[in-house]
């Protein structure tokens, strides 16, 4: 690879709207040269128009994006040369074999690696004659990743890299995200796994209502929301149900939720409040059927500020 260009991504009062709806609200967004800068929101968040208007897929009402220190308006052509981007839902050719359709990417540019190259760096080679139409939901994720990269970009929109795939290949592909980045190129991303968001990005930024709502690296979002611990829970049945507003007032509870018969503390001290909570439970003379903790985790994060999972989105 070619020494990256710098410059990273700047967002300044960006708005878009459209009929019915204000999808984008003033947004402000900087994403540094050289990190995986990952774009979390529920359904209508506006992500995917931010995301679409920095591509240079959509146009902005108002306001300014500026990427490897160019502008659309001004610089389309030289910009187009630098980017890669792999969709969501990426069409190609079902009658163009793997090859054929990386050779027609790689003719989009004026530099970069041979088609061979990039099909063996997202390891399709024994797919290499097979047309699209006969691949795999994975292998076409493949796919579309390797036309993403085949221009050799500085700067890389993936959007849902890793759907589809079975767990050996999400780490293969996380291995060459990381790669990618160890190289001092950019990244944006987005995802619905959080692990994912946790383990390859450096920041992340959560949208709701066309706005950023929460930025920071992975353990500031998690510490943001003042919680180390969540306990999951499900009591009681129909002659003993259980009485949630108790469960407020146990020492070291910061928020209660139920979902689906389970009930959910978030809690400062594990070791306090697990005790108090079966304290309480055989106060109430309510048997617990089920018991579970994990530490906080960007997913708690997400539901503390959206009220939604965003799995479920």
């Amino acid at each position: 690879m070619t020494t990256a260009l710098r410059g990273g991504l700047h967002v300044r009062n960006l708005r878009k709207a459209y009929k019915d709806v204000l999808a984008v609200d003033g947004l402000n967004l900087e994403v540094q040269a050289g990190e995986c800068f990952g774009l979390l929101g529920p359904n209508g968040a506006g992500k995917t128009t931010t995301i679409e208007i920095c591509e240079g897929l959509n146009s902005a009402d108002s306001g300014e994006v500026e990427m490897l220190g160019m502008r659309w308006d001004s610089d389309a052509g030289r910009l187009r040369q630098h980017l890669g981007i792999q969709l969501q839902d990426t069409q190609l050719a079902d009658k163009l074999t793997v090859f054929e359709t990386v050779r027609l990417f790689r003719s989009f540019y004026n530099a970069g690696p041979t088609a061979a190259e990039v099909i063996g760096l997202v390891q399709l080679d024994e797919k290499r004659n097979a047309r699209v139409g006969k691949l795999s939901g994975g292998q076409k994720q493949r796919l579309a990743m390797a036309c993403a990269l085949v221009g050799d970009p500085d700067f890389l929109f993936l959007d849902e890299p890793t759907t589809g795939l079975d767990p050996q290949a999400r780490r293969q592909l996380w291995d060459l995200i990381e790669e990618f980045k160890a190289s001092g190129r950019t990244i944006l991303l987005t995802t619905h796994y959080m692990d994912e968001a946790e383990r390859l990005c450096d920041r992340i930024a959560i949208m709701d209502h066309g706005k950023v709502i929460a930025l920071g690296t992975p353990r500031e979002l998690i510490a943001s929301i003042g919680v180390e611990h969540v306990v999951e829970f499900s009591a009681g049945n129909s002659s003993q149900p259980l009485a949630v507003p108790p469960l407020r007032q146990i020492e070291g509870v910061r928020e209660v939720r139920g979902e689906n018969g389970t009930v959910q503390l978030l809690v400062t001290e594990l070791h306090r409040a697990v005790p108090a909570l079966l304290h309480e439970l055989n106060r109430q003379g309510v048997p617990l059927t089920e018991l579970r903790t994990h530490s906080a985790s960007l997913e708690d994060v997400f539901v503390t500020l959206t009220g939604r999972h965003l799995r479920d989105e």
